[in-house]
């Protein structure tokens, strides 16, 4: 049976990946491994709202979502992402309406901003977690990882797809990428290198400096 796993919203960040998207980074309760997953501006204003705990002067639509399951006395049980297929995670929302549950289908984007409204839990599978998460270098310091288990879960090499790829290096800030790259040049790991200066070009088409 594959093992769930726990996961709390991390935050927002600024997707490198795709221009004008946001990454929605989630983190797993009880350990250092991240899932970032690409959402739509509107998303992530959403998402952003309901992490500040802000209340807008019309309800938008996940909070008339969720004020009419709180009328009819539905509880959202939890979130479940339960698949990642070509890029696309794939959730539901798990409801309880009376004696019953109920499994929706939900766009995970969708699927947490009703999640943090109504306080709810959110789960995945360890197989996305292995398949999607990353370990950034400082959460490996926090754990006391020793050097061969930090390369071992951050090698490039690891990750399944193109896709993954991206979302894994469109996590890691700035300066963390500079020191990745002087580190792949001085051990003449001119793959990895390659990997981070075609990052660090691409942020720079995005984000010219003045």
């Amino acid at each position: 049976m594959n093992t769930r796993i726990k996961l709390r919203v991390q935050g927002l960040t600024n997707s490198q990946v795709q221009s004008g998207a946001y990454a929605l980074v989630l983190s797993e309760e009880s350990g250092v491994r991240r899932i970032p997953i690409i959402v739509g501006t509107t998303e992530a204003q959403s998402i952003a709202i309901a992490l500040e705990e802000i209340t807008p002067p019309r309800p938008l639509t996940h909070d008339l979502f969720t004020h009419l399951m709180q009328t009819l006395d539905i509880k959202l049980v939890e979130v479940f992402i339960y698949k990642f297929v070509e890029g696309v995670f794939y959730s539901e929302l798990v409801i309880n309406s009376g004696s019953k549950l109920f499994r929706i289908d939900s766009r995970t984007s969708d699927a947490i901003a009703i999640a943090l409204r109504m306080k709810s839990d959110i789960y995945t599978t360890e197989t996305i977690v292995r398949e999607c998460g990353v370990v950034l270098e400082e959460d490996a310091d926090k754990k006391n990882l020793s050097s061969e288990e930090k390369e071992q879960r951050l090698a490039p090499t690891d990750l399944k797809d193109e896709e993954q790829m991206k979302q894994w290096l469109s996590v890691i800030p700035s300066e963390e990428l500079q020191e990745r790259l002087d580190e792949a040049i001085a051990s003449e790991n001119y793959e990895y290198a390659k990997i981070y200066r075609d990052e660090q070009d691409r942020r720079d088409r995005e984000d010219p400096k003045i």
